[in-house]
């Protein structure tokens, strides 16, 4: 939403399909940048990796998280880009 946000104040997409795309791209983005850091420290601390992470041998947990990274940031914007507006609009008076 902080994203949405600063993109609304800066007029950056105009197309509102198109705008709610990046957004969950940009997501998206920032949770695969994130795994790829998890997977730094497991290659660098070996099995103690594992154990830090907590994956638990389960081996879509990458994966897994990043879907999940998906659908929150479908459903906070589904939820909340109505509220998120009006308190824009408030703002900017």
């Amino acid at each position: 939403m902080i994203i949405r946000e600063l993109f609304i104040r800066k007029k950056v997409i105009s197309n509102q399909s198109f705008f709610n795309f990046i957004i969950v791209c940009i997501c998206l983005a920032i949770s695969a940048a994130y795994e790829f850091i998890e997977w730094f420290v497991s290659i660098a601390t070996g099995d103690g990796g594992d154990a830090f992470l907590g994956t638990q041998g389960y081996v879509w947990d990458t994966q897994s998280d990043m879907l999940f990274a998906t659908i929150g940031a479908i459903t906070g914007l589904i939820l909340f880009s109505k509220i998120q507006d009006k308190f824009i609009q408030k703002i900017d008076f």
